[in-house]
Order: C-alpha cells, then structure tokens, then sequence
C-alpha cells in the first residue's frame, strides 16, 4: 500500500496547479479533496475509496484517471450553467 503522503504528493503531481488534501478513517477508506491553494475553492471531493487495491504503480494510475473523469465532470457543470 502506498503511504498517505506518497499518494497526496503523486495526486497533487497529477493535477498541478490543485492542492490535494488525504485522508484515511479507522475504516480504511480513503477521502480526496483537490482544491484551489491560494483560494481554498474545493473542485472535487470523493469519499469512501478504498486503499486496498493501491497496491501497484498501475492501480494508482487508474484512480488518478476516475478522479481526473470525476474532475472534469465537476468542470463542465460549472462552465455550463443552468439558465
């Protein structure tokens, strides 16, 4: 398994300029924030992953890719407002 502040300095390398913020409960899931640094504007939440699969280089790529879909999809919500 990959160290918490491993995973936060890979997070924060994959979607530069965002802050990332990990957290880890008694559970053992996992909580992401990417956020804004200067600002503290937070662009995605996602909550209740589970850390048992980080096992491998490949595993923390696909979750860097649900987040970078789930980012996104936050993205065009805002570029796209209701009218």
């Amino acid at each position: 398994m990959i160290f918490l502040a491993q995973l936060r300095l890979q997070l924060e390398r994959s979607f530069s300029p965002l802050a990332c913020e990990c957290t880890l409960t008694g559970d053992q899931s996992l909580t992401v924030k990417l956020y804004h640094p200067v600002s503290g504007q937070v662009d995605l939440v996602v909550s209740g992953l589970s850390v048992a699969p980080l096992r491998t280089p490949q595993a923390l790529e696909a979750l860097i890719e649900e987040l970078r879909y789930e980012l996104e999809s936050n993205t065009l919500d805002r570029r796209d407002p209701v009218r």
